[in-house]
């Protein structure tokens, strides 16, 4: 009885101990890959994320349905733009092109508070590099002017307008 009282003990102490099966750990296993979309900072941090995992799953949501991208084509001297759909391909392509993409953000240069801290204007600098499969690398920097918008302070901002700075 005794030695059968000592089995099921062990038997239950290494049940509970697995080896095999590393604890759980407290708190968010993904903190440091997903943002909080209510924050500015978090809203980056899921872009460059996005980029960087070349996921449009995780980029779409960060676009409001009435964004608009906005650059400078400096060979005619005219700004151009595309919407939504535009964007969303163009990054997509991007995406199933690349092997690799490091977006760095840095420095926000300015950063104004519109409408009830419903609406924020930030530019801020960054380096890109845009590896292909073929192998080509693409490096650029500069700055985006970023126009991000929510409806009120619990929810997560999305970018209504990129105006792109950088001198390709």
């Amino acid at each position: 009885m005794r030695s059968l009282l000592l089995t099921l003990f062990l038997a239950g102490l290494f049940a509970a101990c697995n080896p095999f099966a590393p604890a759980l750990e407290e708190g968010n296993p993904f903190g440091d890959l997903l943002g909080d979309p209510t924050t500015v900072e978090g809203f980056f941090t899921n872009f460059r994320n996005a980029y960087e995992l070349r996921d449009v799953s995780l980029y779409e949501p960060l676009l409001d349905s009435s964004f608009t991208f906005v650059y400078t084509d400096f060979d005619n001297q005219v700004d151009r733009e595309w919407g939504f759909a535009q964007d969303l391909e163009g990054t997509r392509r991007l995406f199933q092109n690349a092997s690799g993409i490091r977006l760095q953000w840095n420095q926000i240069i300015t950063q104004d508070v519109l409408e009830r801290n419903r609406r924020e204007r930030i530019v801020r600098s960054f380096n890109l590099t845009v590896t292909l499969e073929q192998g080509d690398v693409f490096r650029t920097d500069g700055n985006v002017n970023f126009l991000l918008g929510r409806e009120d302070s619990l929810s997560s901002w999305r970018l209504l307008r990129w105006r792109d700075e950088s001198e390709l």
